[in-house]
């Protein structure tokens, strides 16, 4: 079903607002979270040796810097600091290992970065083997691996596939060589080709495409040929990601030449052209920017409501516990969230110290617990049912939130939600500004929309 997007309500609720990967979100982060109170719930949450793990491990190393990377990354052609990052996340591993259940299973992993497979083939086999020998690892875990086509080699596939990678999520960005040239990022479509064939051929069970619209030069026009050679491809998902231009948070953003960038107007053409492209071409809009087939597990996922959301995105598991591994890397356990120093070198010192490497977290109170499970379910199911969610969270949800609800009517007034008996849903044009609508039930956004990119 083709989704028409209307640019008038797009400029009337494009502000900045918050992705939602958490609640409340990475900048309220303080140093007032101590290892004791960390350790503590790594204790209570082990003893359920039935509840289930989500492993993350960011792999920060780059080659060269695309300058319009928002990543926590590290620029080095010196590949012996590889082999020491790996000497010191193994360390952490141990750690690790030695405070998580034997018996609970990881039923889902997924290498982020900077560029995971700038390890070379034996360097991912060293890692994923000493992940395997370390944890408890599901046979139907989904493994997942961020991939830079430039380098690639058969052999790196070969290897993500013998230690059990099933997912593969590459960075096209762009197909228009000048594109690629002002932003530093040249990996031309023979190149991406190539690779999707290793990967299919090596049996990857799903592929993901990454592109990125609002860089320089970029029109709708030239975008909509991205994206007809992209659909020729044809990956089980896509991410479609607005560059965010934030040169004073990200300097090495001031490379790309400002007047080159599109015009706010020219950007919104390229959003409505993308999602009236792709669903017309057999993919479900399941929010934010993401797309999937229709018989892919994430839109079944959402369908039939399962469907979660944390800081690896949009995910097929739930109730799961996210332990993060290196430099920057964020963990979510029950009442907490903690994130690994982003300074390589205090990282380092800790874990050879024998301490888990975290600068910074997050201890919810009942209030934050309660409001992140109706932005989670909001996020995902596009809907909420009042008693449900009063059930689930003994709650009476109407009384609890009665002044937030108040703030439903301008979206109902635009057709962005529709009111039922139960609750409200999110209509198909409302999908588009999920953001907005979650915003709703969030206490910590005054003074602070700054922070964040624009919500479409």
């Amino acid at each position: 079903m083709t989704l028409k997007v209307d640019l008038s309500l797009v400029k009337k609720y494009n502000r900045p607002g918050p992705r939602y990967t958490s609640y409340p979100t990475a900048p309220h982060f303080t140093d007032a979270v101590k290892l004791s109170d960390w350790d503590t719930v790594i204790q209570n949450n082990n003893l359920n040796a039935k509840k289930d793990l989500s492993l993350y491990v960011h792999l920060p190393f780059c080659d060269t810097l695309c300058w319009f990377c928002g990543c926590t990354t590290v620029i080095t052609r010196n590949t012996d600091k590889i082999d020491q990052y790996l000497e010191i996340l193994f360390r952490e591993i141990e750690l690790l290992k030695s405070k998580i259940h034997k018996n609970r299973k990881i039923v889902q992993m997924h290498y982020g970065g900077g560029t995971p497979t700038y390890l070379s083939p034996g360097q991912i086999k060293s890692l994923g083997k000493k992940i395997q020998n370390s944890f408890n690892l599901s046979e139907n875990a989904e493994i997942g691996c961020e991939m830079d086509p430039r380098g690639l080699t058969r052999d790196h596939i070969i290897a993500l596939r013998e230690t059990g990678f099933n997912r593969a999520s590459m960075g096209v960005q762009d197909f228009n060589p000048e594109v690629q040239k002002a932003v530093n990022r040249i990996n031309p479509p023979e190149m991406i080709r190539q690779v999707i064939g290793w990967i299919r051929s090596e049996g990857f069970n799903s592929l993901n495409l990454d592109l990125i619209y609002g860089l320089p030069l970029q029109t709708a026009d030239s975008f909509k040929k991205t994206l007809d050679m992209v659909l020729e491809l044809n990956p089980d998902r896509l991410a479609v990601f607005n560059y965010a231009h934030v040169p004073w948070l990200k300097p090495h953003q001031k490379l790309i030449r400002e007047e080159e960038l599109p015009h706010p107007d020219e950007k919104l053409e390229m959003l409505k052209m993308i999602i009236e492209t792709l669903t017309s071409s057999g993919y479900v809009y399941i929010g934010m920017d993401h797309f999937a087939k229709a018989d892919d597990e994430l839109s079944l996922a959402q369908k039939a409501k399962t469907m979660q959301r944390n800081f690896q995105g949009y995910s097929t598991k739930g109730g799961v516990d996210i332990y993060a591994l290196g430099m920057s890397s964020i963990s979510q356990v029950d009442n907490i969230y903690v994130q690994n120093f982003k300074e390589i070198s205090r990282y380092t010192e800790l874990i050879k110290n024998d301490t888990l490497p975290f600068e910074k977290g997050f201890i919810l109170s009942k209030d934050d617990l309660v409001r992140r499970e109706v932005i989670m379910r909001l996020m995902c199911d596009l809907e909420l049912n009042y008693k449900n969610m009063s059930n689930s969270l003994n709650i009476d949800f109407q009384n609890y939130f009665s002044e937030d609800l108040k703030g439903l009517d301008l979206f109902e007034e635009d057709k962005l939600i529709t009111f039922n008996e139960h609750g409200f849903k999110v209509t198909e044009s409302g999908r588009l500004f999920i953001r907005n609508i979650a915003m709703i039930f969030d206490v910590y956004l005054e003074d602070n929309h700054a922070r964040y990119s624009k919500t479409i």
